[in-house]
């Protein structure tokens, strides 16, 4: 029997039909002389430091650096089931076929099976990067041996050890070292999370900072036979511009302002060409992610969690977490079929469905740029769409739209760029009108959305008819003076954007070519860190440890955050460790090092780190925030619900209950009680208080010697019953 072990259940399925189908079982399909099972991602998951050694539980800075070389693996809680299964089906096998995704997490994530299965059977390598049959069929006809792989699994094993023992001991030693200081909380460092908080405070401190100077554009409105349009003034050599090539002289632009005023002018050149711009292309999650932010507010962990319902409860999109947005050329013959499922599916794009013409072939069909997955795209599936929740209509809404686009024509328009001389001084303008709105017909009102987006200088008038060598005049110039502005802070679209493109922040020259190298051949990333499954997961954690807040449509740091990216070395709050990483990995790939050379000298950096924290401590600020109560510090605590935080006092184990809302990670204080000049406690003689009562609409009173005095009393028509005090009863 030869065993199959795909990634997923979706893939097992696709891999059953590629053989001619089979018969479901308990966890496995059986195909006659093949069985095809599956795991759920990563069914193994490396040991925690209390599992080498229960001491490891407690948090001890004399216990640090954790080491463990080599390291081990378990089971994870919630697939042993079905890991027994596999196991099992490996003792019956006589070989084994590694049906991973095609990169190095698939490939670790069945070789780390294989190993704990201590399987030694003969093992090939099925490559998939598309479920369509015709494509699985050529894959299992083109099988490799899985030995010309193991450089790939073993640079991720690297990678997931390195990033686990980085994690711990940094976010111990910080965290220890701060505590020491006064401050309350975990301080979580990792290698992808704190350059990503690194990323928000500089952009934060850059506008804070910006001093607002002014540049000038020069703008003259020309008129040729009747026509009238504006112009915008060309630099030349010898004009005073500033750093980007803007006028910077007000004078100087006044001056030529004055001088093409009123006078004729002489049409230079006049050159219209067709033009035609391509549908977006299909989603990859990232993109997703920052359109549902832009479009909707969602949090990019809120848009993956639909779109795990949305392709797991629905069965309506495919495989949500890819980093890809192209589709295989063989997934072109499904067009109609998935057409007419978002047309069933979705009545507000039903009519724009049936409109769309499947022979179409858009660039998204390009089996050469898919990785590996393709994008996220409709399935044939349908579902009641008053079934869905608001989230996952939205959310299904795009995709859909996304994926019809590719099959309506391309936007067809004309490109008319103008020249014009004026006192010796040249003006330009381009104006853009459309001849075939084309695809664009779906995305009317799409503001924000940098696909349908020109220059700013660009103008809807109609300047076809003008020819070079008219005469004519230019009618005002005005030079407006315009205000710098800085860099804008982040929103979560435009944060999720920039972890693409990190390398662009990275000040070493050689570590910049690292990380684009690292992204060489994926579209949408060009020096990132992170990957789309894990970007979301790492931003709510900056949000859940108190580092990141929302101001408006805002994402900025908080003073802990700020506070705490201070203490950090310039190698944590950079990208450059991943640049560094990528460069030993891929010795790793190429077998030039192994993965214990790779965390073993890893090791080494961290426990000069762990040593300058033991020696130095960390330089945080630990400002304290006194409760109105009873003084003692106030404390941020995480609700139940995601992202929802409030304050409680630290004294509640003396009998303080005080607890105010949080906004922006800072406590809204209570109305303070007034203390009465009427009612006084009969212990102690000070004035009481009226405060609310658990249950809506009930008060009762306290002393405000509180806490020296605990003494109570119920509340009878708006004052203290005095036959009925407590002691220590407060908040009744």
């Amino acid at each position: 029997m030869q065993l199959f072990i795909a990634e997923k259940p979706d893939l097992a399925k696709a891999i059953v039909d590629g053989l001619g189908g089979g018969s479901r079982k308990e966890g496995y399909y059986d195909c006659g002389d093949s069985y095809v099972t599956w795991c759920y991602g990563h069914m193994l998951q490396l040991l925690d430091p209390e599992d080498y050694d229960p001491r490891f539980a407690k948090w001890n800075l004399d216990d640090l650096p954790i080491s463990h070389i080599p390291w081990k693996k378990k089971p994870s809680n919630d697939k042993k089931d079905q890991l027994k299964i596999i196991t099992n089906l490996l003792k019956q096998a006589k070989s084994v076929v590694h049906a991973g995704d095609p990169d190095d997490e698939g490939q670790l994530l069945v070789d780390e099976v294989l190993e704990y299965a201590a399987c030694s059977l003969p093992v090939k390598r099925l490559l998939i990067n598309d479920n369509n049959i015709s494509v699985v069929k050529r894959s299992l006809a083109s099988m490799r041996d899985n030995r010309e792989f193991a450089g790939l699994s073993a640079a991720a094993e690297a990678r997931s050890v390195g990033d686990q023992l980085y994690g711990y001991n940094m976010s111990r030693a910080y965290t220890l070292a701060a505590n020491k200081a006064g401050f309350q909380g975990v301080l979580s460092v990792g290698r992808v999370q704190t350059p990503i908080l690194g990323l928000v405070v500089r952009r934060d401190r850059e506008f804070e900072a910006h001093i607002k100077s002014y540049y000038y554009n020069v703008t003259g409105q020309f008129n040729f036979g009747g026509l009238s349009f504006p112009a915008r003034y060309q630099i030349v050599d010898g004009d005073p511009v500033d750093e980007k090539g803007r006028l910077s002289n007000q004078d100087h632009a006044q001056g030529i302002a004055d001088a093409a005023n009123g006078a004729q002018a002489n049409l230079i050149s006049a050159t219209t060409k067709k033009k035609n711009q391509h549908p977006p292309l299909p989603y990859n999650l990232l993109k997703l992610q920052t359109d549902a932010s832009r479009k909707f507010g969602f949090r990019p962990d809120r848009t993956k969690d639909i779109t795990q319902s949305l392709r797991e409860k629905h069965k309506l999109i495919t495989y949500n977490r890819s980093d890809c947005e192209y589709l295989s050329e063989d997934q072109h013959g499904d067009a109609s079929n998935v057409l007419a499922a978002i047309a069933k599916t979705a009545p507000t794009l039903t009519i724009v469905a049936q409109k769309a013409d499947p022979a179409i072939k858009s660039r998204a069909f390009n089996s050469s740029k898919v990785s590996a997955h393709h994008g996220i795209i409709p399935t044939e599936a349908t579902a009641d769409f008053s079934n869905l929740t608001d989230g996952e209509q939205k959310i299904y809404m795009l995709i859909a739209r996304a994926y019809v686009a590719q099959f309506w024509p391309k936007h067809q328009y004309d490109q008319t760029d103008i020249l014009v001389e004026a006192a010796a001084h040249r003006f330009a303008v381009r104006s853009n009108v459309t001849t075939l709105a084309g695809w664009k017909s779906l995305y009317k009102n799409d503001v924000g959305n940098e696909d349908l987006e020109g220059d700013e200088n660009d103008i809807a008038l109609d300047l076809r008819v003008l020819k070079a060598g008219q005469g004519g005049d230019c009618t005002d110039a005005v030079a407006s003076q315009m205000e710098t502005k800085p860099r804008p802070l982040y929103t979560m679209a435009t944060l999720l954007t920039d972890l693409t493109r990190v390398a662009q922040y990275v000040r070493d020259d050689r570590l910049r070519k690292l990380l684009v190298e690292k992204d060489k051949g994926k579209e949408g990333e060009h020096g990132g860190i992170g990957t789309p499954s894990t970007r979301d997961t790492i931003i709510a954690t900056l949000f859940d440890r108190g580092y990141l807040a929302e101001k408006g449509n805002n994402i900025i740091s908080t003073p802990t955050g700020r506070e705490f990216y201070d203490t950090l070395p310039d190698q944590a709050k950079y990208p450059d460790m991943t640049a560094l990483w990528h460069e030993q990995q891929k010795s790793i790939q190429s077998g030039d090092i192994n993965a214990i050379t790779f965390v073993t000298e890893l090791m080494e950096y961290i426990g000069t780190e762990v040593a300058n924290v033991k020696q130095n401590g960390i330089g945080i600020k630990v400002v304290f925030i006194p409760c109105p109560d009873c003084g003692k510090p106030l404390r941020r605590i995480k609700k139940k619900a995601k992202n929802k935080f409030f304050w409680g006092c630290t004294g509640f184990a003396d009998g303080c209950k005080y607890a105010c809302d949080d906004k922006a990670g800072k406590p809204v204080p209570k109305p303070s009680a007034q203390v009465s000049e009427i009612h006084k406690c009969t212990a102690c003689g000070k004035g009481l208080s009226r405060r609310p009562g658990r249950k809506k609409g009930t008060f009762w009173w306290g002393c405000s010697g509180f806490p020296t005095c605990k003494q109570t009393y119920p509340d009878i028509k708006g004052k203290p019953d005095f036959n009925n005090s407590k002691q220590g009863g407060r908040d009744e």
